[in-house]
């Protein structure tokens, strides 16, 4: 870890220097958004002070260096992914809207009455309702992949769901709600082999695991810039060339087209097909700084840390009496979900907030999960590569003041 030095890497990010409630900062909520890096919080500043501009239409300098500035993003994100070429890289508002764009463009073009999809049991609402509004439409149905006490999906029933009706696995790559890692590789492995396209939701993996989508094979794939110290408004869908080739557009408007008539529209060719309209520029550019951040880090390294971290930060909240974690799979990252006996999670977090400390309380927009559980919600603490064993001592030694408070 010769490129890891947390206290440089923490000077980076200044809101991590601000108090709250007069107590410094421990914020442990990264699973919701990420904090952003200097670099770009002033990119988002150099973009609107110098280079302001639309991008894919104008000739004149300012919108050619935005357009060139986006377009970089654009490259960035395939080599991060691994992608074999950018036209397969569509810039989206975030994970949500790329699920929705598969389950409208692709339910609509192949997805029929009495076709399947297989979904799992600790999907995000966003990985839910959008085929559930498709099978409404289409008269589809939705299989849904157990999972057992440990958080971990059920793979002997998942190969058991297939039949010739399954025509889409949609599955998280790490559960928001329980760390979990999933096997997507053997699950996308199983799913080919019966003829069925996979959408992966990486919101959750990509900012704390590699991820190459040739490796894996995977027909889609979506996540979010504003979890990986990027901006707001602005994620990616990856697909396979010719399955995007073979969709029909999103959106209808302004650069989504080579000609217009009233009488008929010609599409324009890969990605712009699936961008229709002013996108959000300036998150689009700063994106390709955020990746630059992890990459300057290295993602082995983050792996490396965060790993160790999640593994001190479970057994020292493990030594607090009453504690049970909801969601101990063998193979987890960057989450801790957890409830205490005789307490509920809202006023643990209340509490925990009053000491400058910020988890999420609740569902996670996991209601599925907690059902499973037989539970109403979780204290979720969810580490980024900033966060260090001294701010999980603190976090323990709250949760402890608000057990003795409520107890």
């Amino acid at each position: 870890m010769e490129k890891f030095n947390i206290d440089k890497i923490r000077a980076d990010f200044p809101i991590l220097k601000r108090e709250v409630n007069g107590k410094p900062l421990v914020y442990l909520d990264n699973g919701a958004t990420t904090q952003k890096p200097s670099s770009v919080i002033n990119s988002i500043v150099h973009y609107y002070a110098d280079m302001n501009s639309n991008v894919h239409r104008g000739v004149h300098y300012l919108s050619q260096i935005s357009t060139d500035a986006f377009e970089v993003t654009r490259r960035k994100v395939q080599a991060f992914i691994h992608a074999a070429d950018d036209k397969e890289i569509i810039i989206t508002k975030g994970t949500t809207e790329g699920i929705n764009l598969i389950a409208t463009c692709y339910g609509r073009a192949f997805i029929h009455e009495g076709d399947e999809i297989i979904i799992s049991a600790m999907e995000h609402h966003s990985n839910i309702v959008p085929w559930q509004m498709l099978c409404d439409e289409k008269g589809c149905k939705i299989r849904v992949i157990p999972m057992n006490d440990k958080g971990e999906l059920d793979m002997d029933a998942y190969s058991n769901l297939f039949n010739e009706k399954t025509k889409l696995v949609a599955v998280t790559y790490v559960s928001n709600s329980l760390g979990t890692i999933n096997p997507v590789r053997e699950m996308i492995s199983i799913a080919h082999g019966h003829g069925a396209v996979v959408l992966v939701d990486a919101a959750q993996a990509v900012q704390h695991i590699q991820i190459d989508v040739q490796k894996l094979d995977v027909d889609f794939l979506v996540f979010s810039g504003h979890k990986m110290y990027g901006p707001t408004g602005v994620g990616v869908l990856y697909g396979k060339e010719d399955l995007l080739n073979a969709m029909p557009p999103y959106q209808g408007g302004g650069d989504m087209i080579k000609e217009v008539t009233f009488e008929k529209t010609t599409y324009n060719e890969l990605p712009f097909k699936f961008e229709a309209g002013t996108p959000n520029i300036e998150a689009g550019i700063c994106l390709n700084e955020a990746i630059d951040y992890i990459n300057s880090i290295g993602m082995e390294n983050i792996e490396a840390y965060e790993h160790d971290l999640l593994q001190y930060a479970t057994e020292k909240l493990a030594e607090i009496p009453g504690m049970r974690f909801i969601g101990t799979a063998e193979q987890k990252c960057s989450v801790i979900s957890f409830v205490i006996d005789g307490t509920h999670p809202y006023d643990v977090g209340v509490i925990l907030d009053k000491l400058g400390i910020a988890v999420r309380t609740g569902h996670h927009c996991a209601q599925p999960v907690m059902d499973r559980f037989g539970i109403p919600g979780t204290i979720r603490a969810s580490l980024a590569v900033y966060n260090t064993k001294e701010e999980i001592d603190i976090l323990v030694a709250g949760i402890q003041r608000a057990v003795n408070m409520l107890v």
